[in-house]
């Protein structure tokens, strides 16, 4: 019988990737996530018939050096500021997640809930590319949305994001735990 382990290492490096990663230990972060040892963080494998995709999320790491440091401040709920040293090509989500910043993701940033709502400081908005379709659909059904809105899942930091201010909401829905149905149009 294989181990977990080896069963998730395995999927890693299923021919979906683009890269290939061979970690040699594999362990848990959170539900619905595994961390290797290489400091890559994946999703759990999704089945569709006999095909295996999965595909890497999010490197844990520190930055190498002082031109990728992409400083961000999270201003929680009770309007205390929390400054993190982010890189560039970090996910503002996991970001968060990673410094113990209160931001749900509940989909994994797979763009299917608005848990990781955020407002993004004026200065900054128009430094980020556009909202697809799928974001801006979700928007309209997050609770306390702005002008400014964003969600943090579809954030990737740049250089030209150095200084990020995001404020989080009052409060965000998540429609499974908290039992909505959304009604047919």
């Amino acid at each position: 019988m294989i181990s977990l382990a080896n069963r998730y290492a395995t999927l890693l490096t299923c021919s979906i990737l683009k890269h290939v990663v061979i970690p040699v230990s594999v362990s848990f972060s959170h539900p619905g996530n595994l961390v290797v040892s290489a400091g890559v963080r994946a999703r759990r494998s999704l089945y569709t018939g006999n095909r295996q995709c999965c595909e890497v999320r999010y490197e844990w790491k520190d930055p190498i050096s002082e031109d990728e440091v992409v400083n961000v401040t999270f201003v929680k709920k009770d309007g205390s500021k929390v400054p993190v040293r982010g890189k560039v090509g970090d996910n503002l989500l996991y970001l968060a997640h990673r410094h113990g910043v209160e931001m749900e993701g509940a989909c994994e940033a797979s763009l299917a809930c608005t848990t990781c709502h955020v407002y993004v400081k004026e200065d900054y908005y128009d430094k980020l590319p556009e909202p697809d379709e799928k974001e801006d659909d979700l928007l309209d059904l997050a609770p306390f949305l702005k002008e400014n809105s964003r969600l943090g899942c579809q954030i990737v930091l740049t250089k030209d994001l150095e200084g990020l201010v995001v404020t989080l909401p009052m409060a965000t829905r998540n429609f499974y735990v908290d039992g909505h149905v959304p009604q047919p149009h």
